[in-house]
């Protein structure tokens, strides 16, 4: 599987963004979508992770997150609202794959994209 990020960019505090992560390959392997973020300098953070039918959150997202998915465009989205300095970061997406051997090659990291917020 393939992923690859889309949506950031520059942004003044405040604004907000959708980031995009569209999948190719064997799709069908995949079960939970998650988005990471590594900030310059800091470790990579988890920020949301999408099932089929569920969603989870970081707790320290304070709730202007919300991540997405659209199966039918093996696409998975991450709207950030009133986005916060800190919120600067590579923003990437990993594709965590049904268990099985059949599928393990499908578990995949993006390339990310840079998100950065102006204050």
């Amino acid at each position: 599987v393939q992923l690859e990020e889309s949506g950031g960019g520059l942004v003044q505090a405040g604004g907000s963004l959708r980031l995009s992560c569209v999948a190719s390959g064997d799709t069908a392997c995949l079960s939970v979508m998650h988005w990471y973020r590594q900030a310059t300098g800091k470790e990579r953070e988890f920020v949301a992770k999408i099932t089929m039918t569920n969603t989870m959150y970081a707790t320290s997202i304070e709730g202007r997150f919300t991540v997405s998915r659209d199966i039918s465009k093996n696409t998975v989205y991450l709207q950030i609202d009133n986005l916060k300095p800190w919120d600067t970061a590579v923003y990437k997406c990993y594709a965590e794959p049904y268990a099985g051997p059949e599928c393990d090659a499908a578990r995949s990291w993006g390339q990310g994209t840079q998100v950065t917020v102006s204050s």
